[in-house]
């Protein structure tokens, strides 16, 4: 009978059975979608640091003999050991432990270390590997916990449609409370009601679960794709491979069964614990109350607003769901528009138009000493490059006398009142990094400031942020040292040597201080004295001063109108000519603002494809709402034909309806979007006329008129429907029951 009886209402109730197969699918789809994206990004993750720091798991560093290798690798729970060869010396040897079943690693390390006599301080961990897999140290009081909140996440975002699609089922069994409760007054027991609603649920939901996966695993390839596009010109970046596993299906099908399951249950549930009389006379049901006022439509559009106004309110509950996605699609997408829009803002300012004068083209070569790259002097001569500009960077810190401060600095507090850090007397300990320029390069830059060009000493960069009268988007300096000539500078101490000589200082002649840095695309720290100092003279206090970072750069200014094509060529040109003996990578600055701009668009597509489904969701529920409760509406405006009100007068009632629904995410979200670019222009402090000129106010408004135009589709829809319908006879079956 029940199976009939299912097959029967699927038949002949096409408009319910859709609204289930399609809340399945959307579910499906949406699980699917999130469950693939989060494995690519972690598989993606995992991948990065791989390439960056290595696949070991963990390491012990010792005097270790192949006796103590063997004795690691016949460890139990080791599945190989081998030595690192770049990182071990003659004294220390340093192995790479991996392991078969790495959750033990953190008990198992001690007991391998024990057993080679050496202390806890010869163990590392690759923590942050680990992280990946959920494994922290016990003794880590602050793990890294990124990857828990992304799976805590996506359980919340589960729960979250469980709620949201559970509206469309339980629109669909109110619409028959009326005939279960015929089927229950003649002997239906709640468990056979129940169960007829889940078969059906189940038949219905089946292929859209299915098709949905599908169609998630298809929307989460495609979206890799997108990112691979947007980002194939970022330097450094590798390229992302799109994975799947059959376990993440198994997630994805398991979840969305979990998810349809409980959103029929929840409904079902509360279908059959009504007793037969509540079925028969449609309690639970759309139930229009007396005593609910809408002042504000009261007084925009009269009785009418005032019916709409009690209709949206005794519909609140089912709408609930609706609001709150269309609600949260369009704060999503407002405050992702403006956010997107200042961060194209900010970086415009204080990257590409302060730095647009400092490069065309930059070359890094990786693991290579300034020394040891001879092709500056080709690139000089070269056609299409006005200028070229090797130099590497190394880090030191100067010693000052306090006495040396300059009386602008002195008049602000000094030092320590600058930089927020304690006041120490005597000595001042400051950061000093140091810019090593090719010879040639440095004599230019002696030209650019005014001296005489000189290789026997450096040029100090005396400048200090004042950041008690300005902010970090319009710094104001004041100088750092007195500029009374000779060596005010009166040494250097490098704090990572790991020499005999560590800690020494050593004097370095200043030829001139100025404000005036060198084209070159660097940040330079604000409470640091930078250093720039020809390769001759480094190459005499290198091996005092610890040595270098480990790549160099090369800078070049083309000759030609820097167009995309002609930059294009020059770069592929340059690093032909410095040869395939170097890991190079090479950027443009024409090309790095378009893939800048495509890691925008990029991130706009990707976000708006978020708020657009979170929006086609609300929207289903209107669609479900407005078509669901045609027979409770019927006997509504049937009520309101009775007292007077003519078709068009409903008509309006129903416009008024659309506008609140469609309207009211709008007028909450507006406030909120504006709060929150105050707070974001303030805090980055732009100009807020520099953002409202950009501000992003079409596209806005485009989305709003975009849910505005189906929300009234789906009133038009039911509206149609219910006025067309003969409702004096609906009034007379309404009073007969």
């Amino acid at each position: 009978m029940w199976r009939e009886y299912s097959k029967s209402f699927i038949k002949y109730n096409r408009a319910a059975s859709a609204s289930i197969m399609a809340a399945a699918l959307i579910a499906t789809m949406f699980l699917s979608l999130l469950c693939s994206l989060a494995y690519n990004f972690w598989t993606y993750d995992m991948e990065k640091i791989v390439l960056e720091e290595g696949d070991w798991q963990a390491r012990i560093t010792g005097d270790i003999d192949d006796g103590d290798l063997s004795v690691i690798q016949n460890f139990k729970n080791v599945e190989r050991a081998v030595v690192n060869e770049d990182l071990s010396e003659p004294e220390q040897t340093v192995i790479d432990i991996y392991f078969q079943n790495i959750r033990t690693i953190y008990q198992d390390m001690p007991l391998i270390s024990a057993k080679l006599g050496s202390g806890k301080d010869s163990i590392r961990y690759h923590s942050l590997l680990l992280s990946r897999y959920l494994i922290h140290d016990p003794e880590d009081s602050e793990p890294p916990m990124l990857l828990t909140l992304y799976l805590a996440i996506l359980f919340i975002v589960m729960l979250s449609l469980i709620l949201i699609i559970r509206n469309s089922f339980e629109i669909s069994m109110n619409a028959r409370i009326h005939q279960f409760g015929i089927f229950s007054s003649i002997g239906a027991t709640p468990k056979q009601i129940r169960v007829c609603l889940l078969q059906e649920t189940a038949v219905l939901s089946i292929l859209p679960i299915i098709v949905g996966g599908l169609l998630g695993i298809l929307a989460s390839r495609g979206l890799m794709g997108a990112v691979n596009m947007f980002a194939a010109d970022v330097a450094g970046r590798h390229e992302a491979v799109f994975h799947y596993h059959p376990a993440i299906w198994g997630v994805t099908i398991g979840s969305s069964v979990l998810t349809v399951f409980f959103s029929a249950w929840l409904p079902a549930a509360k279908l059959s614990r009504m007793t037969p009389l509540e079925a028969i006379r449609g309690a639970g049901s759309l139930q229009m109350k007396k005593k609910r006022h809408s002042p504000i439509l009261n007084r925009l559009f009269g009785l009418k607003g005032e019916l709409a106004g009690n209709a949206i309110k005794a519909q609140k509950k089912t709408f609930r769901i609706s609001s709150f996605s269309l609600l949260l699609s369009f704060l999503g997408f407002s405050v992702m528009l403006c956010f997107t829009t200042l961060a194209d803002i900010s970086t415009r300012y204080t990257y590409f138009e302060r730095y647009q004068d400092a490069w065309d083209i930059m070359v890094t070569i990786k693991d290579t000493e300034i020394g040891e790259v001879h092709a500056i002097d080709d690139l000089q001569g070269m056609t299409g490059i006005r200028e070229a500009a090797l130099y590497q960077k190394a880090e030191a810190v100067a010693v000052l006398p306090e006495e040396c401060q300059s009386d602008e600095l002195c008049a602000l507090g000094g030092f320590a009142a600058v930089a927020g850090t304690p006041k120490k007397e005597g000595q001042l300990s400051v950061k000093a990094p140091v810019v090593i320029l090719d010879d040639s390069s440095f004599l230019r830059f002696c030209s650019q400031i005014g001296i005489e060009p000189r290789l026997d000493g450096a040029i100090v960069l005396n400048r200090i942020w004042d950041r008690l009268n300005s902010n970090f988007r319009y710094k104001k300096y004041v100088p750092f040292v007195k500029e009374e000539g000779g060596n005010s500078v009166e040494g250097w101490r490098a704090p990572l040597c790991n020499n005999s000589q560590k800690g020494q200082v050593i004097d370095i002649p200043v030829l001139a201080y100025t404000q005036t840095v060198p084209a070159l695309r660097e940040e330079y720290p604000d409470y640091g004295l930078v250093h720039f100092m020809p390769l001759r003279m480094w190459n005499g206090v290198s091996g005092q001063l610890g040595g270098a970072e480990a790549d160099s750069y090369i800078r070049v200014f083309s000759a030609g109108s820097a167009d995309a094509a002609d930059l294009n060529r020059l770069e592929r040109e340059i690093v032909r000519r410095i040869g395939s003996g170097y890991e190079i990578e090479s950027e443009n600055r024409v090309q790095e603002r378009l893939a800048n701009d495509r890691l925008i668009d990029g991130m706009k597509v990707i976000l708006g494809g978020f708020c657009v489904l979170l929006a086609v969701i609300g929207i289903a529920n209107v669609f479900s709402n407005t078509l669901g409760f045609l027979r409770q509406r019927k006997r509504e405006f049937a009520q309101y034909m009775s007292i007077g009100l003519t078709p068009r007068e409903m008509r309006d009632i129903f416009v008024i309806e659309a506008l609140v629904v469609a309207g009211r995410p709008f007028l909450i979200t507006i406030p909120f979007t504006v709060l929150f670019v105050q707070f974001a222009v303030t805090a980055s402090y732009l100009d807020p006329m520099v953002f409202w000129s950009e501000a992003p106010i079409g596209a806005v408004l485009l989305f709003a008129a975009g849910i505005g135009l189906f929300v009234a589709a789906a009133y038009y829809i039911g509206g149609r429907r219910i006025l067309r319908c003969e409702l004096g006879e609906v009034l007379r079956e309404d009073l007969a029951d």
